[in-house]
């Protein structure tokens, strides 16, 4: 991967996810800017794979950034950092080709899942020269939801599934961001029983992918 960059107006926020950044090996290089002007200098420098945005950037404002990304750094995967309250920058952002959104607040396991969710479905180039972007449905917007109180409640109503010991194992794995074969390493198994492992646990959680898979574990207090 290219690495991540953070670009968020506040210090604070963007030094805690700097931080947290870091502690995902498949998201680095980690980068920082504060407005949109140094994030496009940093991609013309090099392209980043993830962009983490700030739904209430300064200056530009993150439409504007995403647009002049889009001419720099067309490949890479935008995700607004958002609250409850900013339904209408998320759908301006959606519409310009983001993936998704999640809480500022968010997590290294659920960065660890958005960056899975990234190299699973990369963004594609489409006639016309615009993006075309799987629907940013619930890896993302999952993780969010899980932080608010409605999530919260849905989680305690929600039984939880049982894994096995080896099944939560490889699920922590996906959750670092780890590929099959990385798992397989740790767990001195073959990466073809991880991927049994993985197809047992999708199905028992009723995910389509690793990434969905881990949300819905963080979700469900499966793993933290």
């Amino acid at each position: 991967m290219a690495g991540v960059v953070v670009c968020h107006g506040s210090a604070t926020v963007r030094e805690r996810l700097v931080v947290t950044s870091i502690g995902v090996p498949s998201l680095a290089p980690v980068r920082a800017a504060a407005t949109a002007d140094e994030l496009i200098a940093l991609a013309r420098r090099i392209a980043p794979t993830v962009v983490l945005l700030d739904a209430h950037l300064p200056g530009a404002g993150p439409a504007e950034a995403i647009r002049r990304l889009r001419a720099v750094a067309p490949s890479a995967a935008v995700v607004l950092l958002a609250g409850p309250e900013d339904g209408e920058a998320l759908d301006r952002a959606l519409a310009l080709g983001a993936r998704g959104f999640l809480a500022p607040d968010v997590g290294r396991a659920e960065l660890a899942a958005v960056a899975a969710h990234v190299q699973a479905s990369p963004v594609t180039s489409v006639p016309g020269g615009q993006q075309a972007v799987p629907h940013p449905a619930s890896p993302l917007q999952e993780s969010h939801a899980a932080r608010s109180d409605a999530g919260v409640a849905v989680r305690a109503a929600e039984p939880v599934p049982v894994l096995t010991k080896r099944e939560i194992e490889v699920l922590v794995g996906m959750s670092h961001g780890r590929s099959n074969a990385q798992i397989g390493q740790e767990l001195f198994l073959s990466e073809d029983t991880v991927k049994t492992h993985a197809r047992r646990l999708f199905r028992k959680l009723g995910a389509s992918d690793r990434a969905q898979a881990v949300a819905i574990g963080l979700r469900r207090g499966i793993i933290d």
